[in-house]
């Protein structure tokens, strides 16, 4: 059984984003040496696959990501927060990230943006979603 919307609105704002652990829901591949590919399935259900994906196409689309957001997914486990991330991008990207603030305020809006697109979700929402099964 799914969280409902409202009851991950509630968990997300009484949260503070850099108290939130993500998790990947999607695998990865690696494009150059310091890029990544997110691969997203083109169906989900593996019948649809079968019957509508034509022989010679892919099974997966691949998102893109540049240098710092493949290091933030690289990042990306149960174990990390997002405030744990930021201070891990800081060390790997010195120069380019100066004030912390930043580096926070830019981690999650990422971190946002993947969970919209539910590429990544939240372990405190898989505690949550856990709880009520």
């Amino acid at each position: 059984m799914e969280v409902s919307f409202f009851k991950r609105r509630k968990i997300l704002k009484q949260t503070n984003s850099l108290d939130l652990h993500p998790i990947r829901l999607m695998e990865s591949e690696k494009r150059d040496e310091d890029t990544l590919n997110i691969l997203l399935p083109r169906f989900q259900n593996r019948v649809a696959s079968k019957l509508l994906q034509p022989g010679w196409k892919d099974e997966f689309i691949r998102i893109k990501l540049d240098s710092f957001g493949s290091a933030v997914w690289g990042f990306i486990d149960e174990r990390r927060s997002t405030a744990d991330i930021c201070a891990q991008l800081k060390e790997v990207f010195p120069e380019k990230l100066t004030p912390i603030e930043e580096t926070e305020e830019r981690v999650s809006k990422f971190l946002s943006l993947l969970y919209q697109q539910r590429f990544i979700s939240f372990l405190e929402l898989q505690k949550d979603q856990s709880a009520v099964k």
